[in-house]
Parts: structure tokens; sequence; C-alpha cells
């Protein structure tokens, strides 16, 4: 390593923080450490329907595909932990990483910029890509090993000082800089995060299996949500931050400077959001994350949540949704009216049953009238969970004892269970927040 390669990683470090990057790593761009653990993952199935992962396999275990001639990684993190500022009154229903503009546009123009200063400082030859959660590379085990964090059990990026509460971006680059040294991984004998999730979605410490994560089955699922896991969601409407909130790292992770990822303004009722039409969801929404489950993905969480609340004053409010012009919605709110099953509720879904004329709305319809006299598990959504009797955590199923504790903490979240928790995500960093190939 030469002098003046040293002076160019320093400099490229300075600009980064000057952009406002909260923190800054630079790797090898040799292909990442965790390349078989990724295609056992994805042999296993636990991408769900994420077929854009198993397609851009190739350059995901080689950065060379995708810029000839890769030496370095740069990445950095930016810190989006709101704290609790007037404006977040009502988003709790919604993981903390989409209460304030897209990351995207926050961090792509940052660090597009950044790669301007490195093609000018690095001279003709240096030549660079730019990711940010958009592209067939493995951020999160690239910026593991570049130093900007640790893997820890929930496949979440971990900092000692940030805990989990940023964003990952990295830029691709031909110029030869100065590597950091990766950080050990510090999470111990805790299992704080595994035991928390009310869906059971790690099949083992630092494994995910997507299909039963929350934040899969509300924002990558654009389907039913099977019926054997929402009671698991609670009142989760978009994400989850469950397994964040918990992280003894996060006790101390300072607030944001970027006022970009604060909420515009408070969030209304579910039941009120429960009433969008296309043009209010694309109004309400723009430029957030929460549009990348579009508007009959929502109202589906929505439903759901409200079904999990049990609250007779949202009958009415699910009882028009029986009447949304979208299959989806009035599948999952016939299921939440069954939990309900007040009188009202059930005189809405018998009105229903008359006029149904999709299969699969039909079929909920019919479940939530029989479930609805106490039966609660035995829903008519022709789903199934996926893994249902797999393992919790490494080989150890949950049984009936278990079930009061995943009980609660479902119940604590996400109004009681409010805390500094981070876009839940797969160990891969590409995994639940939305690349598309």
């Amino acid at each position: 390593m030469t002098l003046t390669q040293l002076a160019l990683s320093e400099a490229v470090k300075a600009k980064a923080l000057e952009l406002g990057f909260d923190r800054v790593a630079i790797g090898p761009g040799d292909p990442p450490e965790h390349g078989p653990a990724f295609d056992a993952w994805l042999a296993a199935g636990y991408a769900g329907t994420m077929d854009y992962l198993a397609r851009g396999r190739a350059k995901r275990l080689d950065l060379r595909q995708i810029l000839p001639g890769a030496r370095s990684v740069i990445a950095v993190a930016l810190n989006y932990y709101q704290g609790e500022p007037p404006e977040a009154r009502g988003w709790n229903p919604v993981a903390r990483y989409a209460w304030g503009r897209d990351y995207h546009d926050v961090m792509t123009p940052r660090l597009e910029e950044l790669l301007a200063f490195l093609r000018e400082a690095g001279g003709p030859e240096a030549r660079g890509k730019i990711y940010v959660d958009t592209g067939p590379v493995l951020e999160r085990d690239l910026a593991a090993r570049a130093g900007l964090g640790w893997i820890g059990k929930n496949t979440n990026l971990l900092d000692p000082t940030l805990g989990s509460f940023f964003f990952i971006g990295v830029l691709l680059t031909t110029v030869e800089l100065d590597f950091d040294a990766p950080l050990p991984d510090r999470c111990g004998t805790c299992r704080a995060c595994l035991d928390v999730c009310p869906t059971n979605a790690f099949v083992a410490p630092y494994v995910l299996d997507a299909r039963r994560c929350i934040s899969y089955l509300t924002i990558e699922n654009k389907g039913p949500i099977p019926a054997g896991l929402r009671e698991g969601i609670g009142e989760w409407a978009f994400g989850c931050d469950l397994c964040q909130t918990v992280c003894p790292w996060n006790r101390k992770a300072p607030e944001s400077r970027d006022r970009a990822l604060r909420p515009r303004e408070p969030l209304p009722e579910l039941s009120e959001l429960l009433e969008l039409d296309g043009a209010g969801f694309r109004q309400r929404f723009a430029g957030t994350a929460l549009t990348r489950a579009k508007r009959r993905g929502l109202l589906r969480n929505i439903a759901v949540a409200l079904g999990n609340r049990r609250d007779p004053e949202t009958v009415p409010a699910l009882s028009r949704a029986l009447g949304d012009p979208e299959p989806l919605v009035r599948q999952h709110a016939a299921w939440a009216l069954g939990r309900i099953a007040t009188r009202e509720a059930r005189a809405a879904l018998a009105r229903a049953l008359s006029r149904e004329q999709d299969a699969s709305a039909l079929r909920e319809i019919r479940g939530a009238l029989g479930q609805s006299e106490g039966d609660t598990h035995a829903f008519g959504a022709g789903t199934r969970a996926p893994s249902e009797a797999s393992p919790r955590i490494g080989g150890s199923s949950r049984g009936a004892a278990d079930e009061p504790q995943a009980r609660r903490a479902t119940r604590r979240g996400p109004s009681r269970l409010r805390g500094r928790s981070p876009r839940s995500k797969g160990i891969y960093s590409d995994t639940l927040l939305g690349e598309e190939e």
C-alpha cells in the first residue's frame, strides 16, 4: 500500500462523513465470504417468493461480474434512529426505517457524489458502481468484511456505537484502497432477538426463514398472509422492529441528524387508513418506503392488525373493506371480522357472503363465520404457513410452553415494545427491502 493509496483512502472517508454518512469502512472486492451460506439459504427455500435473489446469484458471489477489475468496497452507514419526535405519533405499527423519506432517495445522491469525488481524486482509471439495496450484491456481507459492523444473530449489521439503526450503502471501485479490519462478533450468549420473534422466523442464530418474517409477510409477500402466521403479526402494518428493539446494542443508539428520515406528520389510526383509495394512498405515502407494499398490501396488513387488536370500534371500517375492489383486502378484512366476532361483525360477514364472487375471499368469509364461534385457528384462507413444524432455533421446536411468551411479545409490539429498532432484514443485505432486477 503506497502513501498515495493511504491518502486517497483517508480522503474518501472524510468525504463520506462530510456528505452526511455516519460511518464508513473499506474492504476488499473479493467474493463474499458467506457465499456458500447464501447458496444453502436459497436451496432451503428461505427466500420465499423473492426469486430475484436466485437470478442474481452469480453476480452476488463475484463482484467482478458487476464491475470488472473491482478491487475495493467502500461501505457507508446512515443512522436513522429518530427518537420519539411529536410527528412520530401513530407510527408505531410501521418499522422505523419507513417513517421518513425513502432511504434510496436520501442515500443515492450522496453515494453518487462520493463516486464523483473518487473518480476525480483517483485518476482516469478510477471506475465504480453504487448500490443502495438495489442490485445483485450481498451488501451486508461486504460491509461486515470491511469493518462497518458485525452480523448479529438477528442477521442485522451491528456497530458498537450506532447499534443497528442504520442503512447500508456500498460503492464498488477499481481503485485499490487501504482496507479496514473486520469487527469481532460481540453478540456473546445473548439470544433476546431470537426469543422475541412471535412467528419463529429464526431457524437458528444468524439464519432467517424470510417466509416467516413479519417484514417479508407484510412487504415482499404479495399474496395472502398465511393463516397460521397472522396472529403472530400482532399490530404491525409494515415491517417489524421486534428483534431489534430488544437488542442490548441499541439501548444507547444516538439519534439521527438527518431530518429527512423523520415522519412528515403523525400517522392516522389504522382504521382510517383502511379507507384509503388509490389516490389517497399515493398522496399520503408518496416518497416513502411504504409504497413498496402497494395499497392492496398495506390494507391487507392493516386488516390483519385490526383483527389482532379485536376492537369492536373498528368493525364499521372493516365492514366497508369487505366491499374493497381488491379481493386480497376483502379476504383479510373477513378474517379480522371473524376475530372480533361481534353481532355487527357477523352481520357484515353474512351480507358479504351473499355477494362475494372471488373464490378465495368467499372461503375466507365462510371460514370467518365458522370460527367466530370460538375456533380461532380454523381459518378459511386456503393457505398454509411455511415450515410450521420446523425448528424454531437450532433444532428446538417451539412447544405449548413457549406460547405465552410469544404472545406476550406480540402484545408488547409495536406499541409497547417500541424502541430503537431498524429495518428487519435477512442475513443477506438485499433480502427484505426491495431489490428487483
